[in-house]
């Protein structure tokens, strides 16, 4: 694409790049030289946001960096990019192919499975800092008109509320019922969200990372043998990997990228207005097209639960 191959060496030097200085100097230009990987992917997420309000406002009959972005995938090993801590979809397909493949013989690894498959639902579909995770409880999630909602305390003790999609509900669900739950939290449920394997007690953030390093090892074994190319890759996936593949996948769903920064929650991108109701409709609404389990998986249905309440 040639815009991207342009924001990784801008031509002619002399007219795109220059010293920082006020815009209304002469000597202003866009950038001070080469961007750097991050800044590069910043800018083709804004496009990719942009390219999909379009087709959704009914201006393009399609996103072109879709396209693209698929002719990419093609050319690289499963789930690689470059320095960048995340997922692709191939890579995260194959790691809940694994996750399916866990046996539940005896009762303990049935309850390992369970906490399991919860965790990274809710990694992946909340994108939330695994403190996070290990510190709030079942009754954070919230129903208000209509909707679910996760009320979360983040960094710096701030409070924010992220939408809880059908699928992160049904994942609650099944996790609940298996814990012999109500299907759905109470108000005020003091249950922790993530709970130790007897049940007993929740589980610290430093339990949650090893639980996932430990299944990442394993996809990692099994990757040698079925994706041989991305074993190195999944050996390094930490509890922060996954919330970069949260918000990666979004954009890639074609989330809108202002509701990418309320979801990520990160400080300089907060949003401190006031919202309308009808906002947090489209907000809860665009986050519907995040789904755990991808919609070619042969086994995308089979988990899907009735939501109740």
């Amino acid at each position: 694409m040639a815009y991207s191959a342009f924001l990784e060496d801008p031509r002619p030097r002399a007219r795109w790049c220059g010293p920082r200085c006020p815009r209304s100097s002469l000597k202003w230009r866009p950038f001070e030289g080469v961007l750097r990987t991050d800044s590069r992917h910043q800018a083709m997420i804004v496009l990719n946001a942009l390219f999909s309000y379009l087709v959704e406002a009914g201006y393009l009959a399609g996103n072109p960096l879709a396209l693209v972005r698929r002719r990419k995938r093609r050319g690289r090993r499963a789930g690689w990019h470059g320095n960048e801590r995340h997922l692709d979809q191939e890579a995260w397909s194959f790691a809940l192919e694994v996750l399916e493949e866990l046996p539940e013989v005896t009762e303990r690894e049935a309850a390992e499975k369970e906490r399991l498959r919860f965790l990274l639902a809710a990694l992946y579909l909340l994108g939330p800092r695994v403190s996070e995770l290990a510190s709030h409880t079942m009754g954070s999630l919230y129903r208000r008109h209509g909707k679910w909602w996760w009320r979360v305390v983040g960094k710096g003790e701030k409070e924010a509320k992220v939408p809880a999609n059908g699928d992160l509900i049904d994942a609650l669900q099944r996790y609940r019922r298996f814990l012999g739950l109500t299907p759905l939290p109470p108000p005020g449920d003091t249950t922790p969200l993530v709970l130790s394997i007897k049940g007993t007690s929740g589980i610290s953030s430093n339990m949650i990372y090893r639980v996932i390093k430990s299944f990442f090892a394993l996809v990692a074994e099994q990757a040698k043998k079925r994706l041989p190319e991305s074993a190195d890759l999944f050996a390094r996936v930490s509890t922060h990997w996954l919330r970069h593949t949260s918000v990666t996948h979004q954009a890639d769903a074609g989330i809108d990228l202002r509701y990418l920064n309320r979801n990520a929650r990160h400080a300089r991108l907060e949003t401190t207005g006031i919202y309308l109701h009808a906002e947090d409709d489209r907000w809860h609404k665009a986050m519907g097209k995040h789904h755990f389990q991808p919609s070619k998986s042969k086994r995308s249905s089979k988990f899907r639960t009735q939501t109740t309440g």
